[in-house]
């Protein structure tokens, strides 16, 4: 057993790529960048627990580490077993006939005790690139996709002002037959990056098993070699079209040659053409790009003898998993914390969650049109989303039975605090609270009432808050407008002290 348990979600993702996908451990094991030893193990746990996939609704972080790993399982003990020397396994390798099967099989009759294919084939892996410079990859047909932006930029002036902006070029490839798809995108942002890749696939017409991007933010946000750590939004890009994400290494350009290769080409054939025409927007340098993309593929390959597109018909199109019903939605993540109104913000409009989560981290996923929240992975609230800024969308499930005498609880503390200041002050903060639908949409003006208390005289914020009472204004920010417009007019010049270098309007009459 390993020294550390992996984290649910990479728990989940290696059940999802042996179920979904069919990938081989070792495959599985690059993908997570675990031991292949640590996926069979988990695999063979999951198998014994009955962990089917997709995982049943409702199942927590909790009940899933308990199924996996019982109190009363004995934990395993690592045996040492016998390994061949490496150096004689390749000088065979090199004879005619031989292969690593044959190899293995020998090896067991040896040793009946050793270790398996699997990883007898593993370990003469890491230690044939331990020893060689370089490792010749042979891709199959519909397996990969590798994608990158290109070096070169696109300018785009602004047929207002004349001025000239930068648009990049994203480049995906399909290594088998090298069949290539480029575009004009206005910056580097995840939104544009996952539209592309979107976009890619519905040129080809299908989707690879596995993606292998460079490890640029939008996509990896943490480049570690052992376990990179992809972006949210990516990650669900690849759980809906059932692929794997295989982020290159960082400065190993050869782990996607093909990328590489395509990048390059697209910089020669496709834009250095259109270097002398100029472009409004990225639409037009897109429309202008179609048939330089098409005389690329269409283009005979002199090592081949064949184009990309041909090589595409025969390798890639048939070998393509089929594209979901919908294509993918553009969601954004983003941490956050519960705040005492059972509220979390997003883009500066607040949604309510179940009030037992307060002071508690939460997970926000945001789409166009829909804004939901997850706690520990299961959804605890859904909202349709709201451009209003310093609004409130609240749902009254999300109180509990006790929740009036909690909150009621609260809004007595901030009158109280607010009847240290003065009556008036008092009376304010109890018209703020009767103003919005729910009590709890006023606490954080409430506590920007008592702020002020802070930084000005107890009787000026009295008589501001006597005015806005009367003017039935009760907003926080109606307040601070009548406070600072008394503290101007209470600021008359000050008179400058008695000196007798100081000569005073008198002197020059």
């Amino acid at each position: 057993m390993s020294k550390e348990r992996l984290t649910v979600r990479k728990i989940r993702e290696i059940l999802r790529l042996k179920n979904e996908l069919g990938l081989s451990n070792r495959a599985i094991a690059r993908a997570c960048k675990v031991s292949n030893s640590t996926v069979g193990e988990y695999l063979e746990r999951a198998e014994k627990a009955g962990v089917v996939w997709p995982l049943p609704e409702g199942l927590s972080e909790e009940d899933l580490y308990q199924r996996l790993f019982p109190e009363n399982a004995e934990e395993a003990i690592p045996s040492t077993r016998p390994l061949p020397e490496w150096e004689d396994v390749r000088r065979e390798l090199s004879r005619r006939g031989v292969t690593l099967k044959l190899l293995w099989i020998e090896y067991r009759e040896q040793h009946p005790d050793g270790y398996g294919l699997t990883q007898y084939c593993e370990y003469y892996r890491r230690w044939s690139q331990a020893h060689t410079t370089r490792m010749r990859l042979v891709h199959k047909g519909g397996e990969e996709m590798e994608v990158d932006y290109a070096g070169m930029s696109v300018p785009i002036t602004n047929p207002e002002t004349g001025e000239v902006g930068k648009a990049v070029v994203f480049v995906a490839v399909l290594p088998a037959s090298s069949y290539t798809y480029a575009e004009v995108q206005p910056s580097q942002e995840l939104c544009h990056w996952i539209g592309g890749h979107v976009r890619a696939m519905a040129f080809f017409g299908g989707a690879p098993k596995i993606v292998r991007p460079d490890n640029l933010k939008s996509g990896v946000k943490s480049p570690n070699y052992y376990e990179p750590e992809i972006n949210p939004s990516y990650q669900e890009l690849a759980e809906h079209y059932h692929m794997a994400v295989l982020p290159a290494r960082v400065r190993h350009p050869r782990d996607k040659p093909h990328g590489e290769n395509a990048v390059q080409n697209v910089e020669r054939w496709v834009q250095a053409p259109l270097r002398n025409q100029t472009f409004f927007n990225p639409g037009e340098a897109n429309h202008a790009m179609v048939p330089l993309l098409e005389a690329l593929n269409g283009r005979e390959m002199e090592h081949l003898g064949k184009s990309r597109l041909q090589l595409f018909e025969e390798l890639d199109r048939p070998a393509l998993q089929p594209l979901p019903e919908h294509p993918y939605e553009f969601a954004l993540w983003k941490a956050a914390r519960v705040s005492l109104d059972y509220h979390v913000a997003f883009e500066g409009h607040y949604y309510s969650v179940p009030h037992a989560l307060v002071h508690q981290e939460v997970n926000i996923r945001a789409t166009e049109h829909l804004l939901a929240v997850f706690h520990h992975g299961q959804q605890v609230a859904l909202h349709p989303r709201s451009p209003s800024l310093g609004r409130f969308s609240t749902n009254p499930d999300h109180m509990p039975d006790n929740h009036r005498f909690v909150m009621t609880t609260d809004a007595d503390w901030l009158q109280r605090q607010a009847g240290k200041v003065g009556p008036y002050t008092a009376q304010f903060v109890t018209a703020l609270l009767r103003s919005r639908p729910f009590p709890q949409q006023a606490f954080r003006s409430c506590l920007g009432v008592l702020s002020l208390a802070r930084k000005h005289p107890p009787a000026r914020l009295e008589l501001a808050c006597q005015r806005s009472l009367t003017a039935n204004l009760f907003s926080y920010r109606d307040l601070k407008a009548e406070l600072d417009a008394l503290a101007a007019a209470s600021s008359p010049d000050t008179p400058l002290p008695a000196h007798e270098n100081v000569r005073g309007k008198t002197y020059y009459h």
